[in-house]
């Protein structure tokens, strides 16, 4: 499974329900000649379940249980922690390649502002329900 793919089955299925499979990131926005305006999905086409996931509740949730103080709400480096997967530099590098990051990955800081705001937007695309303050 790819890292992202753990990422939202971890958050989305933290019991193991459902085979979780994230959205694939290299799905392009526009598809088939859409236009912007139509579209009220998400970037590839889906609605979010009725039943979605609280992120938040599942994080906030974990966080608690956890014994460190871990801000996830901005760090994928404490997301990925509170998660119990690899947050290494290599790992983030793997992260950033799956979601197909162009920047420089020397720039740690940069890259992981941007890794957290694409785990977000998955997450959301993959019907998890996500606050407000974290959306871009």
């Amino acid at each position: 499974m790819s890292l992202l793919g753990s990422i939202v089955s971890k958050i989305l299925h933290p019991f193991g329900g459902g085979d979780a499979q994230a959205k694939p990131a290299d799905a392009p926005a526009t598809t088939g000649g859409s236009d912007a305006s139509t579209s009220t999905g998400t970037a590839t086409g889906g609605s979010v379940p009725a039943g979605s996931v609280d992120v938040e509740e599942v994080l906030n949730g974990m966080a608690t249980k956890n014994g460190q103080t871990l801000n996830w709400r901005t760090s994928i480096v404490d997301l990925m922690k509170l998660l119990d997967l690899d947050s290494s530099l290599t790992a983030r590098k793997q992260l950033a390649d799956e979601l197909h990051y162009t920047g420089d990955k020397e720039d740690s800081a940069s890259m992981n502002v941007w890794l957290h705001k694409q785990v977000i937007k998955k997450l959301e695309e993959n019907g998890g329900k996500v606050p407000a303050d974290l959306k871009d």
